[in-house]
């Protein structure tokens, strides 16, 4: 029997609102991973369109899930970060990089802080600022155009940008440390909206787009990640990877529209999540 990959998602639960690990979770799973999870935060909805939500910081459990999984000699092929609930995070979280971290083992830091030239309401600029060592340890990072800002301490520029400001931002980032960067939000058009990607391996940059759709739609970012992360585990290259996870987000739009659903519950990832599975090439397994 081939043995199965293992991944550790690192996220908040949001109690309701499909983002953080209740996307990355079942995308994952989909994939044909074996995920397991470690909370850093436990909020009753998600922060985007819901007021009142209650937050509770997970940070004192942390490393003892650690210790209990060494303790356990539990192998990770991958590590995802994403959502921290704390400052002092940053530090666990890449203790527990160095800790499980082997030949071979991917780590993919997504810097989830901010969106729309705006950080969370949860997040600081110090944590914004220290979200640049975990960046540093990170083999892929995944960053949107807000993100990226606050990674370099640079200005937001909004959609005002060109395609060389996009090639030196990918270049900027991946001098923080990770080989591979993904940006995803990117958009040269009215009509198209997808990701770039930067591999200083190769020096090459590519892209992937597909139809815009108007509005903000909650949990996007967390879907392209975990669909990206599940491509590139199922051994798609990173300029195939970026297509694959624009084209499953694409389609989880797609699905909410159609279905006329209240935006801030999140996309409708489960009703796309066969077409993700044949575009991973599973159904013949």
């Amino acid at each position: 029997m081939n043995k199965q990959t293992r991944v550790a998602a690192i996220h908040d639960i949001s109690c309701v609102g499909r983002c953080s690990l209740t996307v990355a979770l079942p995308i994952l799973s989909a994939a044909g991973l074996d995920t397991s999870v470690l909370p850093t935060a436990i909020l009753s909805t998600h922060t985007g369109g819901f007021e009142g939500f209650t937050y509770r910081d997970l940070t004192e459990d942390i490393k003892p899930i650690s210790n209990h999984w060494q303790s356990l000699n539990i192998k990770f092929d991958a590590l995802y970060s994403g959502f921290l609930g704390s400052f002092e995070q940053i530090d666990l979280v890449a203790d527990l990089f160095d800790t499980f971290r082997s030949d071979g083992t991917l780590v993919m830091v997504d810097p989830v802080m901010a969106d729309n030239g705006v950080l969370y309401s949860i997040y600081s600029p110090e944590m914004a600022k220290g979200m640049t060592k975990l960046c540093a340890k990170a083999d892929i990072i995944v960053p949107n155009l807000t993100e990226a800002a606050f990674l370099l301490d640079e200005e937001y520029i909004g959609e005002n940008y060109s395609q060389e400001y996009i090639e030196k931002t990918l270049k900027k980032l991946s001098s923080l440390g990770a080989k591979k960067v993904v940006l995803s939000g990117v958009s040269f058009g009215k009509d198209k909206l997808g990701a770039a990607a930067y591999n200083s391996d190769t020096g090459k940059v590519s892209y992937a787009f597909n139809d815009k759709i108007e509005g903000y739609f909650h949990g996007t970012g967390d879907v392209f990640g975990s669909a990206l992360l599940s491509a590139i585990l199922n051994d798609f290259p990173l300029e195939k990877a970026i297509q694959i996870a624009v084209d499953y987000t694409h389609k989880c739009i797609c699905l909410t529209q159609k279905a006329e659903l209240e935006k801030r519950y999140g996309v409708c990832f489960e009703k796309a999540l066969p077409y993700l599975i044949k575009e991973l090439g599973l159904l013949n397994d």
